[in-house]
C-alpha cells in the first residue's frame, strides 16, 4: 500500500511539473498585442541609411516612405510608433530578442526569412539591380567576371548574388565585397575601389536622383523581381492581422498612393 502511494505521488508530481512547464511555454509564445496596447506604442526596427524607405534627414530625423506608411498604419490601429535604428545584419535577432516589435524598412520577402518571421501582405515590388559608373566598360553580368562587386551585409541583394553561385564565384575573390550600408558601397565604387554594386532598384533610383543620374549606369541584367513586406514574430498573429487591415484600408482610400507620390513621384504601391 505504501509503495502504491509513493508511486501515485511520483506520478502526480511529474504531471504537475509537465503542466507547469507547458504553462511557461504558453506564456512565452503568447501574442504580444495586449502588452503592446497597454504600453501604447510599437517599436519598428530599421536601417537608418536606407533611403528613401527609412533614413535620417539633414536634421537627424528619421524620415522616408516606410516611415510615413508605418505612422499612418499605427495611427489607424491606435498606437504610437517609435523607430529604432539597428544593425541590419542582426535584424532577425533584434526581433526575436524583443528589442523591436517588427522589421519595416524595404524588407524583402524570401523563403529563408519566412522561416524566421511572419510577413504581412506584400505592399511594394522591387528588383535587385546592378549599377556601375557611367564611364565603366561593364555592360552585362558577364563583364563582371574577375571584377570587384559590392553590396550591403545581411541584405536581400547579398542573398540574390549568393543564389547565383556561378556569378558569385566568378567575382574577384570569389565573393562580393560587403559594407554595413549602401552609402559606403556607393562611395567605394565612386572612388573606383570597386567596379559595381548590387542594390534595391528603389534605393538606387533615389540615389541617382540625389547624386546625379548622369554619373551612373544601370545594367539591363538584374537578379529578378521581389516584394517588400513587414516582418513580425511568428507569435504576433493579431498584430499582423491589424497591420494587414490598415494597409488594405490605406490602399482603398488612396492614402498609400499619396505617400507613394510624395516619395517616388508616382503610385507604385501593390
Amino acid at each position: 500500500m505504501k509503495k502504491n502511494c509513493v508511486k501515485l505521488i511520483t506520478i502526480l508530481l511529474t504531471i504537475s511539473i509537465i503542466m507547469s512547464l507547458t504553462g511557461c511555454s504558453s506564456k512565452k509564445s503568447t501574442d504580444s498585442f495586449t502588452k503592446i496596447k497597454e504600453r501604447g506604442y510599437v517599436t519598428v526596427g530599421l536601417d537608418d541609411t536606407f533611403a528613401p524607405m527609412g533614413f535620417k534627414d539633414s536634421t537627424g530625423n528619421i524620415v522616408g516612405f516606410d516611415v510615413d506608411l508605418a505612422k499612418e498604419v499605427f495611427k489607424r490601429i491606435g498606437l504610437q510608433v517609435k523607430f529604432q535604428s539597428i544593425d541590419w545584419s542582426m535584424k532577425e535577432t533584434e526581433l526575436s530578442s524583443g528589442n523591436i516589435d517588427m522589421i519595416w524598412n524595404g524588407y524583402t520577402i524570401t523563403p529563408e526569412r519566412q522561416e524566421k518571421v511572419s510577413f504581412t501582405k506584400p505592399y511594394l515590388a522591387n528588383r535587385q539591380i546592378i549599377i556601375t559608373l557611367a564611364d565603366s566598360k561593364i555592360n552585362s553580368k558577364a563583364d563582371l567576371k574577375g571584377k570587384k562587386v559590392s553590396t550591403q551585409s545581411g541584405s536581400s541583394s547579398l542573398d540574390a548574388i549568393n543564389k547565383d553561385s556561378e556569378f558569385a564565384a566568378s567575382l574577384s575573390g570569389g565573393e562580393p565585397i560587403l559594407f554595413d550600408n549602401y552609402n559606403e558601397a556607393f562611395m567605394d565604387m565612386e572612388a573606383k575601389r570597386s567596379d559595381a554594386l548590387v542594390a534595391d532598384e528603389i534605393l538606387v533610383r533615389y540615389y541617382l536622383k540625389e547624386r546625379g543620374a548622369e554619373k551612373y549606369k544601370i545594367l539591363s541584367d538584374n537578379f529578378g523581381t521581389e516584394e517588400y513586406g513587414v516582418g513580425l514574430r511568428k507569435t504576433d498573429t493579431k498584430l499582423l492581422s491589424k497591420i494587414n487591415e490598415a494597409l488594405d484600408g490605406m490602399k482603398k482610400d488612396g492614402t498609400s498612393s499619396k505617400i507613394s507620390v510624395k516619395w517616388f513621384g508616382e503610385d507604385i504601391v501593390k
